[in-house]
Parts: structure tokens; C-alpha cells; sequence
């Protein structure tokens, strides 16, 4: 064998192994590309489950926030009412301790009222009281009878200071 024959296995062996070098690697870019796109497919599956799962946590974040707000809204009513019970108890409070204090008052000025703070509901004989009446008029009357007639005369006064005569509490006559 000559050296031009052994050139020529040489060439051709060269080329035979370029040649199998060539599609060794084309077959390796054909695979790495075949598991890119399956990568690529897998992402966009992936990306559009990761689409719903964002859209469903922004929807439970807005009911989260509405359910936040609404908890507000209610917190801020029972402090309202709280607050207008609260004062409501106050003016029931002040116009029983008023009402107290009138009664008190009023037990203090009656002589019948003994030290344990209720009126006597017995009238003896010799509790009367002498009434003038309009027209100078001298009546004798039980002093029970006489409370009587002043509690009728306060009922029968209208929210404008009259009674039902027509007449204004001092006696004066309306217009």
C-alpha cells in the first residue's frame, strides 16, 4: 500500500467520522429540542393553572376585603348603639335620680310622711283643711278630698297651661 492509498483511507476515514459526528450530534439537538418543547408545553399547562389559581385568590381576597369591610361596618353600628344606648341610660338615670329627689322633696314637705318615708293613708276625722273657693266661699273638706281635687285639677290641665274651662292656672281667662 502506498501512501496515496493511505492518504485516501485516512481522508476518508476523517470524513466518515465527521459524518458520524454529524448526525450524533443532530440526533442530540433533535432530542434536546424535543424535551425543550415538552418543557415549553408542561410550562404553559402549568402557567395556565397558575392563571386560575390567581384569579381565584383574587377573588377570595375581594370577598375578604368586602367580609372585612361589612365586619367594620357592623363594629361601627354596635358602637352607635352602644353609644346611643349609653346615653339613653344616662337621661333614664339623671330623670330617675330627679324623680327621686322630687319625691324626697315632696315627702319632706308633707307632714303625714313619717321617718320611714311613705305617706299615712288614714284620715282621721280631725284631719280636715278649711278651701276657699271663687267666690270667697268657706268649704270644709277632708284633706284626702282635697288632694283628690288638686290632682284632678292638674289632669285637667292641657299641655298649653289651661284647663278644660278655658282659664290659664292662675285663674286669668285665655283671650
Amino acid at each position: 500500500m502506498t501512501t496515496t492509498t493511505w492518504i485516501i483511507i485516512a481522508v476518508v476515514a476523517v470524513i466518515v467520522l465527521a459524518l458520524i459526528a454529524f448526525a450524533v450530534r443532530s440526533a442530540s439537538h433533535k432530542k434536546r429540542a424535543a424535551e425543550a418543547d415538552r418543557i415549553r408545553e408542561e410550562v404553559h399547562v402549568e402557567g395556565r393553572k397558575l392563571e386560575r389559581r390567581e384569579s381565584i385568590a383574587a377573588e377570595t381576597e375581594a370577598k375578604a376585603r368586602a367580609a372585612q369591610a361589612e365586619a367594620e361596618a357592623k363594629a361601627a353600628e354596635a358602637a352607635r348603639l352602644q353609644d346611643r344606648a349609653s346615653s339613653h341610660r344616662e337621661v333614664v338615670d339623671s330623670t330617675r335620680s330627679n324623680l327621686d329627689e322630687r319625691r324626697e322633696h315632696a315627702d319632706s314637705l308633707d307632714p303625714r310622711v313619717k321617718s320611714s318615708g311613705r305617706a299615712d293613708d288614714q284620715v282621721d276625722e280631725s284631719d280636715r283643711v278649711v278651701v276657699r273657693d271663687g267666690n270667697d266661699g268657706r268649704h270644709e273638706m277632708q284633706a284626702q278630698d282635697v288632694r283628690q281635687d288638686a290632682r284632678h285639677d292638674v289632669q285637667a290641665q292641657d299641655v298649653h297651661g289651661q284647663d278644660v274651662h278655658g282659664r290659664h292656672a292662675d285663674g286669668r281667662p285665655t283671650r
